[in-house]
């Protein structure tokens, strides 16, 4: 069974199959990364809430940055929200975003 999660126009939020959440890509509001990065967090924490999970289960997340230069403001602010005892895998790459005000979008994976 799949249950989707806050379908839109263009896609789901999450979706959940076999025991794994995976959200879309999610972006946030805010002047800078960090803020940004925040906003993101709070949003990917509700719907693994939604879910049935947390970010104690996470076991992949990709993030993507508009300027790799600020890949240090956002880890401070993952630093402080990922569960450190259970770290999913991670990649982080320079992308250009949808618009130019978005300057991190971030996407996890995580056991139900």
């Amino acid at each position: 069974m799949i249950k989707r999660l806050k379908p839109g126009k263009r896609f789901c939020q999450a979706v959940v199959v076999n025991g794994v959440v995976t959200t879309a890509g999610v972006t946030g509001e805010g002047a800078d990364t960090a803020s940004q990065t925040r906003h993101i967090l709070s949003q990917i924490d509700a719907l693994l809430a939604e879910a049935g999970t947390s970010k104690a289960k996470l076991i992949s997340a990709s993030i993507w940055l508009r300027d790799i230069a600020h890949f240090a403001q956002m880890n401070d602010v993952w630093d402080q929200w990922v569960d450190q005892d259970n770290l999913p895998v991670r990649a982080t790459v320079e992308a250009r975003l949808a618009t130019p005000e978005l300057l991190v979008e971030i996407q996890v994976s995580a056991l139900v």
